[in-house]
């Protein structure tokens, strides 16, 4: 019998990050990958059925959390649940369709967190440059790829590849320790590794702002000696000074000291959503 293929949706279009995270990290077995526009798109892939899993990142070294995919875990996909973690280094590389000097060079093309990213490489190299911005670092090397003209993106290796260009210049990046962190997203949780160690995120409503929350919720972990991972507060989406509670932990769900304190937290806040219990990356 064949196996099944499973279907993969990642952040498109080809030849993005997202892209080179799934192909260096794949999930196991046969799988057949789709890019989707947008965060969103990614995730009603899994959510209606079109995928099996889903990659999305999360978050980044430099730049912190992707806030589009937390604020949907948090309040747009209640089906979906982290079933795996992948971190994956970011190398910005100089392309442009053809080689070419960097004294030819007439303007680049990118999208503005990689001109952050490359500040140092740009104002030495391309200060008097014009910039052009773009939705994805895929695109702005499709974009060079079809004219004619002495243009250089900002993108990685992939797209490079698959669009058939050439990379001037390699990791042009300000810093090498740059790592966007991703993760994988189904409709059902993972069969469990119980050899394995684990994490566990999860995310708190706190209602209205009032004095000790935040250590109410952190004295259910401290008091069973559970490590926290992550603390991040975003806006709940519900008005001025109104905020959640993102949160990571050593653990997962079903252990004791974890299942406690997410019972103990459930009967004092508002609502408590757990994200997803997955391997952690020492474990993969």
């Amino acid at each position: 019998m064949a196996q099944e293929i499973s279907r993969v949706a990642f952040l498109g279009p080809e030849g993005t990050f997202t892209e080179e995270a799934l192909l260096a990290d794949p999930p196991a077995g046969e799988f057949a990958p789709f890019p989707y526009p947008s965060i969103q798109e990614v995730m009603q892939a899994v959510a209606g059925g079109e995928a099996e899993l889903a990659i999305v990142p999360i978050e980044n070294s430099l730049e912190g959390s992707v806030t589009r995919t937390l604020d949907l875990l948090a309040f747009g996909f209640d089906e979906l649940t982290i079933v795996r973690e992948v971190t994956h280094a970011i190398r910005h590389q100089l392309i442009a369709r053809a080689d070419l000097r960097l004294d030819e060079v007439t303007k680049v093309v990118s999208i503005p967190i990689a001109y952050g990213q490359c500040r140092r490489f740009i104002q030495e190299h391309l200060a008097n440059v014009e910039h052009e911005a773009t939705d994805s670092t895929a695109e702005a090397v499709r974009r060079v790829s079809r004219v004619e003209r002495p243009w250089v993106a900002i993108g990685t290796r992939l797209s490079a590849d698959l669009y058939e260009c050439t990379v001037v210049r390699d990791d042009i990046e300000d810093s090498l320790d740059n790592r966007t962190r991703f993760v994988y997203l189904a409709r059902t949780a993972a069969p469990q590794d119980l050899e394995a160690r684990y994490k566990t995120s999860i995310v708190c409503g706190i209602g209205a702002d009032q004095p000790g929350t935040l250590l109410l919720i952190l004295s259910e972990f401290a008091h069973r000696y559970v490590n926290l991972t992550k603390v991040e507060s975003r806006p709940s989406k519900q008005g001025l000074g109104d905020y959640v509670f993102f949160i990571d932990l050593e653990g997962r769900r079903g252990d004791p000291p974890v299942e406690q304190a997410l019972t103990c937290l459930a009967c004092k806040l508002p609502w408590v959503k757990v994200l997803g219990s997955y391997p952690a990356p020492s474990a993969l």
